[in-house]
């Protein structure tokens, strides 16, 4: 299997990052705010903390890049994208879609990721090649081609008022048998397991799209951005089913 080291020491990170976070909130957690005005626990920084360390010792060649602050380059030409628990607002509240990401980049493309949704019991992974999965369960992305039987999740909707896609928004949407808003992540997975048909991010940092592009990809969903590119680092997406892939490119596209 290729990227057999890397998905064994990603699972396995992952599945522990979600027991640190899940004693973290046995505990109990507050949060501080962030000079992006998002929230940051305690639970955030010992999970990232942990997880830097399992890599360096794993992969000391490897470069980091984590949401609460690790920065390091590496030797390898390669780098691990961390989000400790992607869904902050969601662990403070006790809402189990909350995850913990990581994702290995190899000369700027996602090759392995997971997304361990730890208070659902559900990991999910990927990588280039080998498909995705949900445990041992092989993950297809859904063959619906028309929005009235199709689910749309969109991240967000506080965030769509002030969004140029607010006026497209009135009549895309209502077209779509049903419209979802959960969490990132767990927006992403419903796509990739076939359960959604299509999940739109209007604003996101590598580490929120990193580990979620190659599980979708892998599953056969499709990734984009909205300028067209297919970046884990162009600040927004959009994954959906192939069948649904024009409409989307023509929704949020200029």
């Amino acid at each position: 299997m290729a990227w057999e080291r890397e998905l064994d020491v990603c699972r396995r990170v992952a599945v522990r990052a979600g027991e640190i976070a899940l004693e973290h909130a046995a505990r109990g957690v507050s949060a501080e705010q962030k000079a992006d005005d998002t929230p940051v626990t305690e639970a955030d920084r010992a999970v990232e903390a942990y997880i830097v360390g399992a890599l360096r010792e794993a992969f000391p060649d490897d470069g980091l890049l984590g949401e609460e602050g690790a920065r390091a380059e590496g030797r390898s030409g390669r780098r691990w994208i961390i989000d400790p628990i992607d869904g902050t607002r969601d662990f403070l509240r006790g809402i189990p879609l909350w995850s913990n990401l990581l994702a290995l980049e190899v000369d700027g493309r996602v090759v392995v990721g997971a997304c361990n949704l730890a208070a659902l019991g559900e990991l999910y992974w990927g990588a280039r090649g080998e498909g995705a999965w949900l445990g041992d369960r092989r993950l297809r992305a859904s063959s619906i081609d028309r929005r009235d039987r199709a689910v749309l999740c969109l991240s967000t909707f506080s965030d769509l008022a002030r969004h140029r896609l607010a006026e497209r928004a009135r009549s895309f949407l209502p077209a779509f048998w049903a419209v979802r808003s959960f969490n990132g992540c767990f927006d992403a997975m419903l796509v990739a397991s076939g359960r959604a048909e299509a999940w739109v991010e209007l604003s996101a940092a590598s580490w929120d799209l990193a580990a979620l592009q190659v599980i979708a990809e892998e599953a056969g969903a499709c990734f984009f951005n909205f300028d067209g590119g297919r970046s884990a680092h162009g600040g927004n997406c959009v994954i959906c089913a192939p069948g649904l892939e024009e409409e989307m490119r023509a929704f949020v596209g200029p």
